[in-house]
């Protein structure tokens, strides 16, 4: 079976619905996704959306800011981009109909015609410029999207499709000859229906990857499990450069309990005066920084990393106890409702929390376009390296990119295919499983599938060192032969699709890690404790080679 259209997005959170809106005014859009709409990272973001709103806070502030946790990295061109465009892209919001908080709500219908925005603090801001929903900012995003998307006529939506892999062609067909990038063009995915079990055809002109993040590479994660790094994984496989994989973001807070399955603990929390303690009920962190508790993920999470490791202890707590009950209920109605299923009561108990993967600020290397180096192919939200996280992300600031690149993006491709006729495309051949049967050694992919997600948090985690990355490397290199057998011997299903992603992704990692010998931002190693600028102020760029 075979899909066509102008557009095809692969992943349905913010990036790829803002994008899908856009390009639905001028053609027609494939949005696929995995699972449900809103089955994604967007869904789950608590904190909300950085962006300068407050009297007192200025666009350079928040570059500033956003340059600060970068730690060298940052395109500061991208940064100034992204965050003078943030205001308006938040008004869009509004006027979709997202309900973000507001300072007074006296009048609330006086203020809905003139908000003045609520704006909540997280670490490494140095100003209150947090616009939010509460604590549940990205689900209430992601439904005003959804909304919008699911009474669009010119969108199609293909819930429960797993992308498989991108179908591109070579403008050099001559055998023997190096391809770059520049000579391929991505013309469509192969796609699994994983209700029929089939895998379709999907074609288009312009192809876009905003498939979410990596955290189901590690075993402790806040991210859902559809975050399996799918669109990393296809834009290598395809020959496109990826970038800054090194720098995995892991939340300094995810709630721990035997019963709580990748629920994260705002870092409004700790914005609104939570406090990090240990097992005495001392705070630790004016040990650490002089931000305190208000430091950047990276030093928050290193820190915690080394009070466990001193203590033995399996946790740490977040206290915020000492606030007004009634505020703390209001601020955070879901964290509070969620905490007290579980027999905590954050007005009146410390929260047991502990570090979790939760961001990748590496991805697919894009333009400021969002253009990576294959033609017609484009990658966005967390899916992509824009430049503008550096070698660690500021709070709240991935929503705003995704935001602001998703509408830039589209209206480039728009331009694009009105303009170019140069390349015509090939015809796109049916996907072929000739010689496959039915799997019927289904323990190997939950064995492998558990063994790298193991391996990534023992030896690829907070702290790393040459001998894990070493012992990592070895075991994913096995691993890696063991699914490729696997996976060209039998039919595919959603599983193997996302086992081959994981373990894509792991070896991308781990190969980032190693090459970067120093410690700067998300990757500290214990051999290089300190930041080289003379040797390593550039991005760790991979892309795999092939011939023609």
């Amino acid at each position: 079976m075979e899909e066509k259209s102008d557009f095809l997005i692969i992943g349905s959170g913010v990036a790829g619905l803002t994008f899908a809106l856009e390009a639905a005014k001028v053609g027609s859009v494939a949005v696929v996704t995995k699972k449900g709409m809103m089955d994604t990272n967007t869904s789950l973001a608590q904190g909300g959306i950085a962006s300068v709103f407050g009297n007192t806070d200025s666009y350079d502030l928040h570059i500033e800011d956003t340059l600060e946790a970068g730690d060298g990295l940052c395109n500061e061109a991208v940064v100034e981009m992204v965050v003078k465009n943030g205001p308006d892209r938040i008004r869009e919001l509004i006027d979709m109909g997202v309900k973000f908080e507001l300072q007074d709500s006296a009048d609330r219908e006086q203020q809905q015609q003139s908000p003045s925005l609520d704006l909540g603090r997280e670490g490494g801001h140095s100003q209150k410029r947090i616009v939010h929903a509460l604590d549940m900012t990205g689900m209430e995003v992601e439904k005003a999207l959804v909304a919008q998307v699911e009474s669009n006529e010119n969108i199609k939506i293909f819930e429960d499709h797993i992308a498989i892999d991108l179908i591109s062609f070579s403008t050099r067909m001559k055998k023997g000859l190096m391809q770059s990038a520049q000579d391929v063009f991505c013309c469509g995915a192969y796609i699994l229906d994983t209700e029929s079990s089939h895998v379709k055809t999907f074609g288009a002109k312009v192809i876009l990857l905003a498939t979410g993040g990596t955290g189901k590479v590690y075993l402790y994660t806040s991210n859902p499990d559809v975050a399996t790094g799918d669109g990393i994984a296809m834009a290598y496989r395809a020959g496109a450069s990826v970038s800054n994989l090194e720098f995995v973001q892991f939340h300094p807070t995810c709630l721990y309990h035997p019963d709580a399955k990748n629920f994260l603990i705002s870092e409004a929390v700790r914005g609104e005066g939570g406090i990090l303690k240990d097992f005495n009920g001392t705070p630790f962190m004016e040990k650490y920084h002089p931000q305190k508790d208000l430091a950047c993920r990276d030093i928050v999470a290193r820190a915690i990393d080394t009070e466990l490791k001193k203590s033995g202890h399996e946790h740490v707590f977040l206290d915020i106890s000492h606030k007004d009950s009634e505020f703390v209920k209001k601020r955070f109605p879901t964290l509070y409702k969620k905490c007290l299923s579980f027999s905590i009561d954050m007005t009146t108990d410390p929260i047991p929390v502990v570090p979790a993967a939760h961001y990748m600020c590496g991805g697919v290397m894009t333009d400021t376009f969002g253009r990576t180096d294959i033609h017609r192919l484009y990658a966005i939200g967390e899916t992509a390296c824009t430049g503008l996280h550096g070698a660690n992300r500021l709070a709240s600031n991935s929503l705003l990119e995704a935001l602001v690149y998703a509408r830039r993006a589209a209206r480039q491709a728009i331009s694009e295919i009105k303009t170019s006729n140069a390349i015509s495309m090939p015809e796109i051949s049916k996907w072929d499983e000739t010689g496959t049967t039915d799997s019927d050694e289904l323990i190997m992919v939950s064995h492998n599938w558990d063994e790298i997600r193991r391996l990534m948090w023992n030896y690829v985690g907070i702290v790393r060192s040459d001998k894990r990355l070493a012992r990592a490397q070895r075991r994913i290199d096995i691993i890696q032969n063991e699914i490729k057998e696997y996976y060209w011997n039998f039919k595919v299903e959603s599983d193997l699709v996302e086992l081959r992603n994981i373990a894509t992704v792991a070896e991308l990692i781990i190969r980032s890690a190693m090459y970067r010998k120093e410690s700067r931002g998300l990757h500290y190693t214990i051999e290089y404790p300190d930041k080289d600028d003379i040797r390593w102020l550039k991005d760790t760029i991979v892309r795999r080679e092939f011939m023609g």
